[in-house]
């Protein structure tokens, strides 16, 4: 149980297939022998929003042969679309933008970080990959040695893949937040260590987690600073990083975790920042967040409790849960809320003997409204 606060007021078949971006081309056409209609011959001819259309280059959207470069593009340079990388060797990529789905096909030793991806992320026949990666769906075929920065809100898979090693995505640059809104993604969604294999094989482990001193500058260094990219400011420390980071699927130090819930509301994500800043201060340990819609029998199942208050909060928006966790994490979080959040709408688990509870039952609902 716990408590409620309010305001008080390419599939390859065979042979390979080469993948390549999908845009849009449209011709202008500058000249017509059409004769208007009527006596005014001298009408100039209708000018329609598709015929001013900027043409599309595919080369745009494609990096292809690459060695022994520092290649990318800057924010603004993709703006949701398709993008393919493929052949490159020992060269460094950054995709400071969103975009619609990448694959990456047949590159070898490449360090790699691609902006927030709104579809896949799919790599096939890669091999000795460092790569930061934020995107709805990811996936491997037939890739060895990978180490993967990863957030994806959906189950990530490998298949038919070997040595791959998995951490909690940590990087900021500015216009990063907005490429995630852009991109339909949560910065609170991140399934990076609950991995599906597609093709396990009995006794052996093709997949693991990264230690949790992992630090993202040792696998991805930043840009060369005399290159194109100079002018993005990075950040990779996990308390500048856009998405929090999280234990995920790691053994907890401790038997005694917090659910704490913020209501829809215009501050619902400065808040959890603020409550993450508050409580890794005070020693405790982020294991997993979640930002998901309910409906009012929802919020009765998972909080077990009378939820008519809640309603008006329920149907405004999705909420946002944290799960934290350590000794004492029960008593401290119900301090944090009293001296921060006395003007907000959340739930705290109050007791230490239920709060496991309170975690399970709203991770459990979460999860299945996720499909995962």
């Amino acid at each position: 149980m716990g408590c409620f606060f309010s305001k008080k007021s390419k599939r390859k078949s065979g042979g390979k297939e080469e993948a390549t971006p999908t845009t849009t081309t449209v011709e202008t056409n500058t000249t017509s022998n059409a004769v208007p209609l009527g006596n005014n011959t001298d009408e100039p001819p209708k000018q329609y929003s598709w015929d001013k259309r900027e043409k599309v280059d595919p080369k745009d959207y494609m990096l292809t042969g690459l060695k022994d470069v520092t290649v990318g593009r800057l924010p603004g340079k993709l703006n949701g679309q398709q993008f393919v990388i493929q052949e490159c060797e020992n060269c460094n990529i950054y995709v400071f933008d969103h975009s619609a789905t990448i694959t990456i096909d047949d590159c070898v030793n490449c360090r790699i970080f691609l902006g927030p991806v709104k579809g896949s992320v799919f790599f096939r026949d890669c091999k000795d990959i460092k790569c930061v990666v934020a995107c709805q769906q990811f996936r491997t075929r037939d890739c060895k040695k990978m180490d993967v920065f990863l957030c994806c809100a959906t189950q990530p898979i490998i298949e038919s893949s070997t040595g791959m090693k998995f951490s909690c995505f940590q990087y900021y640059y500015p216009e990063l937040a907005y490429h995630f809104k852009d991109a339909g993604l949560s910065i609170f969604n991140n399934n990076w260590s609950n991995i599906h294999d597609f093709t396990p094989v009995s006794g052996e482990n093709n997949w693991s987690l990264l230690p949790e001193t992992a630090a993202v500058l040792d696998y991805v260094p930043l840009p060369d600073p005399e290159s194109e990219f100079k002018s993005v400011h990075i950040f990779t420390e996990p308390d500048r990083s856009i998405v929090p980071l999280t234990k995920g699927g790691r053994r907890k130090d401790s038997d005694e975790s917090c659910l704490f819930v913020f209501f829809a509301g215009n501050y619902s994500t400065p808040n959890a920042r603020k409550l993450l800043d508050e409580a890794t201060a005070k020693g405790f340990v982020l294991i997993q967040t979640k930002e998901v819609s309910m409906r009012p029998e929802d919020a009765k199942r998972v909080f077990q409790t009378n939820t008519e208050g809640l309603v008006e909060w329920i149907t405004t928006g999705p909420v946002i849960a944290m799960e934290l966790n350590g000794e004492g994490v029960v008593e401290a979080c119900n301090s944090i809320a009293n001296e921060h959040f006395s003007g907000t709408k959340f739930f705290v688990s109050d007791n230490k003997n239920t709060s496991s509870r309170d975690v399970d039952h709203f991770f459990n609902f979460a999860d299945m409204q996720m499909g995962l």
